[in-house]
């Protein structure tokens, strides 16, 4: 009786989603972007005093097939990596691997013939090139059709129609929600952001077989534990991969482990905030990149303090107090971006045009700040103004990366999230500048300070890194 409606409902479904080329376009980033860092650290050093047998590193071309039989083998090729993992896990992957090819090499190839600062170079310009090529491929094809692999959601309700937008929203992570399966026969036929709710989950097996789909997603916070177990156990025996989403929103979701406690599934929450080592580790990163760029950027320091100069009267410089770390009351630098007689001038426009009093009191900004001066509004939309807070860096009232730094009339706005801004030092980049900057709303700010609280490592650190330079050069949101 059942066979007939659902094959029917499934001939209206359609998973364009290709895993095999997804992994395939992967595959070939990877090994483009090891072959180039490779070739250009040979041509580079070849092209330097010294004999360099080139037919010998010829010879090693094998090494890229193992690279990626092994980015494979450890999982860098399926679909539901975040950025922050897949930089994480691609960075021990091919540092093990430039080991241990490394020691191979010199211990049976003839070491001397081969020069340990090429295995150096190649080994850092991957661990850059590799993370780039991957995000090239993504902003590139991730929106296509065919990229990643189908879903399906079971369930119809609220809570679904937030992982249907979520996923849609980050298609770099590859799930394509192509239907959602409710026993609720009110909804069939009803749509969520373009996704249908094709049936009841009695139509699981057909969608699975049919159409290819190995991937579900059970996020049902309400269903009683008996139910959900029943649902489980009846759904991992269609779908390879069963993707369960429990109903602990708000909580940290990048460093937790699953444990096995004597038969009782347990979730690790690890609190690298209280952690020592990723600490100290931080601050010495904070302190290193620093160190590194210090000599180009007091240049830029001294030209970008020679135009405002020359622009208007007053000072270089600009100290507006802020709440740090653990409460305390800091000063963060910035390059003077406004007029002298600023609060004067915001004053008289904002009486001029009433309709602007809500953007400011909202955002405590404006899009078109009558205050800005041309060279402030030049770095402004470079985020060059933020140059100075590297000194709040060095003193160590921030961190290159962080939540991003308040003041004292925004702290209700933060509301019970307040704790977690308090636990680290602010940062002169963080999720929100990477996330949109000035184009998300206060509460957006507010939440992206909260994730990256409860989720920071030095990895969530890195990409920020990485993502901020690409936010400046694009210029959204800036203003």
């Amino acid at each position: 009786m059942l066979r007939r409606p659902v094959s029917t409902s499934v001939r209206l479904l359609h998973n364009p989603c290709l895993p095999w080329l997804t992994s395939a376009t992967l595959l070939f980033s990877d090994v483009l972007m090891l072959g180039l860092a490779s070739a250009a650290t040979i041509w580079v050093r070849w092209l330097l005093p010294g004999s360099l047998p080139l037919e010998l590193y010829a010879a090693l071309w094998p090494g890229l097939v193992v690279f990626a039989a092994i980015y494979g083998l450890v999982g860098l090729y399926r679909v539901g990596l975040t950025p922050v993992e897949e930089l994480r896990l691609l960075s021990y992957t091919s540092s093990a691997l430039f080991l241990v090819f490394g020691a191979t090499t010199f211990l049976f190839k003839g070491g001397e013939l081969y020069s340990r600062s090429v295995f150096l170079v190649v080994w850092l310009l991957s661990l850059l090139l590799v993370p780039l090529g991957r995000a090239l491929v993504r902003q590139l094809f991730a929106a296509k059709p065919w990229w990643g692999e189908a879903v399906v959601i079971f369930g119809a309700g609220a809570t679904q129609c937030q992982v249907v937008r979520t996923l849609q929203s980050q298609p770099g992570l590859g799930f394509k929600p192509i239907a959602m399966l409710d026993d609720d026969p009110s909804r069939h036929g009803t749509a969520c952001a373009g996704v249908p709710v094709a049936g009841g989950m009695d139509l699981a097996p057909a969608v699975a077989r049919q159409l290819g789909v190995r991937y579900a997603v059970v996020a049902m916070p309400g269903v009683p534990r008996g139910e959900l177990l029943k649902l489980l156990e009846q759904q991992e025996r269609v779908f390879p991969h069963l993707l369960l989403i429990p109903d602990l929103l708000g909580f940290s979701s990048l460093w937790i482990s699953p444990r096995d406690l004597g038969g009782m599934l347990a979730l690790e929450l690890r609190q690298q905030l209280l952690l020592p080592g990723p600490r100290l580790l931080k601050r010495l990163m904070d302190l290193g990149l620093v160190a590194l760029a210090a000599l180009p950027l007091a240049l830029l320091t001294a030209v970008i303090a020679l135009l405002i100069r020359l622009e208007t009267k007053g000072p270089v410089f600009y100290g507006h107090p802020r709440i740090g770390q653990g409460g305390r009351v800091f000063r963060a630098w910035k390059f003077r971006s406004m007029v002298p007689d600023a609060d004067r001038v915001l004053a008289q426009h904002l009486a001029q045009h009433p309709e602007l009093r809500e953007e400011w009191e909202q955002n405590h900004k404006l899009r078109n700040d009558p205050r800005v001066t041309r060279v402030g509004r030049f770095l402004r939309r470079t985020s060059l103004d933020e140059l100075p807070q590297l000194w709040n860096v060095l003193k160590g009232e921030m961190s290159l990366v962080g939540p991003r730094p308040i003041v004292q009339e925004e702290v209700g706005r933060y509301s019970q999230e307040l704790s977690l801004y308090l636990k680290v030092r602010p940062g002169l980049s963080g999720m929100w500048q990477v996330s949109g900057r000035n184009d998300t709303s206060y509460a957006q700010r507010v939440a992206l300070d909260a994730y990256y609280v409860r989720n920071w490592s030095v990895w969530l650190d890195l990409y920020i890194l990485a993502r901020t330079t690409l936010a400046v050069l694009s210029k959204n949101g800036a203003y």
